[in-house]
């Protein structure tokens, strides 16, 4: 085959599919360049752009760079911003850089649509980029500000009124993290909570209208729990500073609206002389190709098409799907097969309404509150599985569970609370001492001693090979070292296991149990490998059970080394050298990179 270069312009959720998806189609052919080209670093997490506006997460929760997502394998990325495209040359052009392409897949996103509203474009936010959510942020907590300074009443009613246009996914998913957020400004500022005026303007009569009227009733059940009122039938007709005015003749007084009224395709995508369809969406065939280049296809937000007289929605499920669509035909034309027309196949949706409560329909079935949120998360967690490994669900877990701030998750606040790790070092060494001292303490015993054979005294030793009499007398007398067990006989499986694997090795099995008790007990001390000291710990308390060798008061080993995983290395101990140094090595290694198997 001769040398191929595809070229994937936007980094959004269709065009990281499709680079993912060519690379591991192509990852044995050297003949296939992929670049991808953003004018961003960094990949955005869209459909979480309102948890950084209302404040929930951290920025960086949503950014996750190229160079991560793409680290050892072949894909090249550009940060660049193409200004235009020569289709029939097969050329892209930047400021300063030319890139020829064989195939190209355009998926360069949306942007707002104002439809013509007067006012609305210069003074409504909107929230369809990075940028877009720290300035809500940005300026949510500047409104905080000014009204607990503001004596005119008045002035500071305007200051703390917030609304929302636009009752579809996004404007839904604001209102619920404002609802939570304000409150929570409200205690930092010292403001009364009743002083704050959430509003949700929906120019018809419904909100989320393609979700079942059940679930519908619930959202709005719950908007009304959050105080949050809602103005159907009332499209806004004009936009000033300082004030909004609605088609039913009300005027609302605010200093912040957020426009979420719907998307449109791309200014630079409806500009690039290829046949539009509706709403600046470039029109394609049943094979995703533009209709006026077979060799360009489109994607995402960027495509216009139809199925069952209606376009294909603008969402994640879209992008992803039609980039499946594109990568297989593109695939297909260079063996020389048929194309495949697409086929979209809708797994369901869903909005989160705040931290703890969403609606959803998956497969056909509705869920609401805690259910419907969990379902939330489990869909965010498999799609960065698929583009991070384990590096995204680690951090996508932390952000959304662990370090969140003020209660605000699923699970509350009962498991981002955190203790200083330096009193966990305290019980660190103090089981290190305990593991050392049974060591050494089974050392004078004899457990070192060829001729003593302690394992015979383990209730499961029933079938071990015969021994001498001295053997067997030396064992019988340390019998009085078993406490009272937890259980009175082992499992039977683990018998077969003893009596199978552990029976015939019998001194190498009891050497081993010291050795490992003393390492333990070494490690924990200094604080080196502490999760593999404490996990080892677990281990041999669960084995000591399973014998039926131990009484109840080994299990306080097992629940301090479930405590010991919180990084009690770290504090006065070794791992706080060796565990950051150990990770950059292993970070910098290509197989890590090219299975994202590492933590940030």
């Amino acid at each position: 085959m001769d040398k191929k270069t595809i070229v994937i312009l936007g980094g959004g959720y269709g065009g990281v599919h499709a680079a993912k998806k060519l690379y591991k189609k192509y990852i044995k052919n050297k003949n296939i360049e992929i670049i991808l080209i953003d004018k961003k670093p960094y990949h955005t997490l869209m459909t979480e752009l309102h948890e950084v506006a209302g404040a929930r997460t951290e920025p960086e929760a949503v950014q996750i760079k190229f160079s991560k997502i793409f680290a050892g394998t072949s894909v090249k990325t550009a940060i660049d911003e193409i200004e235009r495209i020569d289709f029939l040359n097969q050329e892209l052009f930047s400021k300063n850089n030319i890139y020829k392409y064989d195939y190209l897949i355009i998926g360069a996103g949306a942007e707002p649509s104002f439809f013509d509203i007067p006012g609305v474009e210069e003074h409504a936010f909107t929230i369809w980029s990075f940028e877009d959510a720290i300035k809500i942020r940005n300026h949510v907590t500047d409104m905080f500000n000014a009204a607990a300074t503001e004596k005119d009443l008045v002035k500071r009613k305007q200051l703390l009124t917030f609304v929302v246009a636009g009752a579809g996914f996004t404007g839904i998913e604001v209102i619920g993290e404002l609802a939570e957020w304000t409150k929570q400004l409200c205690e930092q500022h010292e403001l009364e909570y009743n002083e704050v005026t959430l509003i949700l303007v929906e120019a018809t009569c419904n909100i989320l209208p393609i979700f079942r009227e059940k679930l519908i009733k619930k959202c709005e059940k719950y908007l009304k729990r959050k105080k949050i009122k809602l103005i159907l039938e009332a499209p806004i007709v004009e936009a000033e500073e300082g004030i909004i005015k609605l088609k039913n003749g009300m005027s609302i007084s605010t200093r912040t609206l957020i426009w979420t009224c719907g998307v449109q395709g791309s200014s630079f995508s409806a500009g690039l002389g290829l046949t539009l369809g509706k709403r600046n969406r470039i029109q394609t065939n049943k094979f995703m190709q533009s209709v006026d280049c077979e060799n360009v296809y489109i994607i995402g937000d960027n495509a216009y098409y139809e199925e069952d007289g209606k376009p294909i929605p603008q969402i994640v499920e879209t992008a992803l799907q039609t980039a499946d669509t594109a990568v297989q035909n593109i695939s297909s034309d260079m063996d020389e097969r048929p194309k495949i027309p697409f086929k979209p196949k809708y797994h369901g949706i869903m909005v989160s309404i705040g931290s703890r409560e969403a609606v959803a329909e998956v497969m056909g079935i509705s869920a609401s509150g805690f259910m419907a949120m969990a379902v939330k998360h489990m869909v965010n967690l498999h799609y960065l599985f698929g583009i991070g490994g384990i590096r995204l669900i680690n951090s996508y877990i932390m952000h959304e569970f662990f370090d969140i701030k003020a209660n605000r998750s699923i699970a509350g606040g009962h498991i981002s609370n955190k203790t200083p790790i330096f009193w966990l070092a305290i019980l660190r060494v103090y089981l290190g001492v305990i593991w050392l001292f049974e060591g050494i303490k089974k050392i004078n015993e004899g457990w070192l001693d060829p001729a003593k054979n302690f394992v015979a005294t383990m209730p499961n030793a029933s079938d071990l090979p015969q021994r001498t009499s001295d053997a067997v007398t030396s064992a019988t007398q340390v019998t009085q070292y078993w406490p009272e067990p937890i259980l009175k006989r082992p499992p039977a499986i683990y018998e077969w296991f003893m009596d199978t694997f552990i029976a015939p090795n019998s001194y190498l099995f009891q050497v081993s149990i010291v050795l490992v008790e003393i390492a333990i007990g070494l490690a924990l001390m200094a604080g080196l490998f502490t999760l593999i000291a404490s996990s080892a710990s677990i281990f041999l308390c669960a084995n000591f059970i399973l014998a039926a060798m131990a009484g109840t008061e080994i299990l306080w080993h097992i629940f301090v080394g479930i405590a010991l995983f919180g990084g009690a290395g770290r504090a006065f101990g070794l791992d706080y050298y060796v565990m950051p140094w150990l990770k950059q090595k292993w970070k910098n290694t290509k197989f890590a990179q090219r299975r994202h198997l590492y933590v940030d």
